[in-house]
């Protein structure tokens, strides 16, 4: 983090991120609950994004200000309409994703993503455009319900799930277009 982030002062939703950053942690083994009480004592006593930034170094995760997606009940938004639209790279899963495609493309990749959830829930409509999803080998993915009009829904995802692995619940609907949900290429 740059010094002139690093010196900007935090918010509540920030410590809140972070706390939440931490709890997960410690429920991933990767710190002990008396670090955890801690790393939470000085959490709420940060003023600033470099002092929290400090709590959560050693652990793989996201720049602070991303983190506030996990933390958010706020779902994640992604429409399009004749363009394009990518979700990829490092970044964190909220528990809701609506994807609306009308003549575009829409990619929603989750291989480098962290999902500090269980379950997320995925409402995708697609008119004449395409919709690709691509899950992590072990992650499940739930087909609650789709409906089709002269469109596809293409769902390849086939390995089996791992436990405590996240759950895709997908619904939605699909016009002229594709929905296509598949593996990352290996």
């Amino acid at each position: 983090m740059t010094d002139a982030i690093g010196n900007l002062r935090a918010s509540d939703a920030d410590r809140e991120a972070v706390s939440e950053r931490l709890r997960i942690a410690a429920g991933e083994g990767r710190i002990t609950l008396d670090e955890l009480d801690e790393r939470l004592e000085r959490t709420y006593a940060a003023k600033t994004y470099a002092e929290l930034d400090a709590l959560i170094d050693d652990l793989p995760r996201m720049p602070v200000g991303t983190a506030l997606a996990a933390s958010s009940d706020e779902p994640l938004v992604l429409r399009t309409g004749a363009g394009s639209i990518t979700q990829a790279g490092q970044w964190t899963v909220p528990r809701r994703i609506v994807g609306e495609c009308t003549w575009g493309n829409l990619k929603i990749d989750f291989t480098g993503a962290t999902c500090p959830h269980r379950e997320v829930q995925l409402n995708l409509t697609c008119g004449a455009g395409t919709i690709t999803v691509i899950v992590p080998r072990g992650w499940a993915v739930v087909i609650d319900d789709i409906t089709s009009g002269m469109g596809n829904m293409v769902n390849k995802v086939t390995s089996p799930p791992e436990p405590d692995r996240p759950v895709l619940r997908v619904n939605g609907r699909v016009g002229m277009g594709t929905i296509k949900l598949k593996h990352p290429r290996r």
